[in-house]
Formats: C-alpha cells, structure tokens, sequence
C-alpha cells in the first residue's frame, strides 16, 4: 500500500466531509481493503492501492474541471471518493503460469480475480454500503448509482432511467465524466 495514497485520501476525506457517520464510515473503510485494493482486475490501477488512488483522481478532477460556486465540496468529495467503495473485498489474488518471453520459462504470475460475494450491482451497492454509516442526499446517491453511465448493465434496455438522472442531477454527470477522464486519460498513463 502506498501510504501517499491513504494520507491523501484521509486528508480529503476529513476536510471536506463532515456530516453524521462520516467517521465511523471511514473507520469501517480502514478495516477493510479499501486501501490496498486495485481500481480493476486489468484495466486502469490495476495495481495495490489502485482504488484509492483512482478515488483520488476523480476527485481532483471533479475539482479541476467541475466545481462552480454553487456546487459542495462535500458532495463532491463523497461522490468522488466513495463512489467504487462497491470494489471492496471485490478482488482476490490469484496466480497463473506465464511463459517468460526472455528466458523461455514458465512463471508463476500473479493477477487480480473478481470474486463477487455480494452482487448488489456496482453503483447501488456502493450506495447501500456508504448508507450503512452515513445518509446521502439524493443528489449523491443518484451520482454515484449512475457514475459508470452507459458501462452499467442496467442503463441498456431503453429504459430512461439515466437521462433522467443526469437531467435532474448534475452532480451525477459530473462524476461520471470525472470517473471516465480519470479511467482513461490520467490512470492509464501510469
């Protein structure tokens, strides 16, 4: 884990959010992985420490790029921050035979497995565990049900769900664009 990573993330966290159960959600937070998971099993942090970073990430680009003088940091901090708290106890370490190109030999390499052990969905589950600790407004919620936008399963079908999400809520676009600007453009740089 890259203590950078977490003194950051604390650092965010207990600056700008404040309301009832914050503290004891972020209690809950250190008891578990969300520290040392990865963002994903291979495709932007996949690596120790990837989630909180790319929580991080989002969260300086929903700063940078987003923030108007009406908008709340601490809105925009519980989103950003919290809105893959779904990825925790997500990921298991796994191994794999892999041949090495260089010395011709096998390898035994590890990797990141999904093993879902409560499929909740991702956004609402993220919403039900940070709801356990602290109330969100709905603004909030809404934002971070729908951050994976057209990524997430239950988006595909016709429903208008989403539209009228980000209609009603800009919040809810502005972390979804932050999400995938992170995922995308900064992350995959590293």
């Amino acid at each position: 884990m890259d203590l950078n990573f977490k003194n950051k993330f604390t650092e965010i966290y207990k600056e700008n959010i404040t309301r009832a159960g914050a503290d004891e959600l972020y209690d809950w937070l250190c008891t578990t992985d969300f520290f040392t998971a990865p963002a994903s099993a291979k495709y932007h942090s996949a690596f120790e420490g990837g989630l909180v970073y790319h929580s991080i990430s989002v969260f300086d680009v929903m700063m940078e790029k987003h923030f108007e003088k009406d908008d709340s940091k601490e809105s925009f901090a519980i989103c950003a921050l919290l809105h893959d708290v779904c990825k925790i106890q997500f990921y298991k370490v796994a191994y794999r035979n892999v041949k090495n190109e260089e010395t011709a030999r096998w390898e035994r390499v590890a990797y990141y497995n999904i093993d879902d052990v409560f499929p909740f969905g991702h956004g609402e589950k993220s919403v039900y565990l940070i709801e356990r600790f602290m109330k969100l407004k709905p603004s909030e919620a809404i934002a971070i049900r729908w951050h994976m936008g057209g990524f997430d399963n239950a988006s595909k079908g016709g429903d208008y769900s989403i539209s009228n999400a980000y209609e009603k809520y800009p919040l809810a676009v502005k972390l979804h664009i932050s999400d995938l600007e992170s995922t995308y453009l900064r992350e995959s740089q590293i």
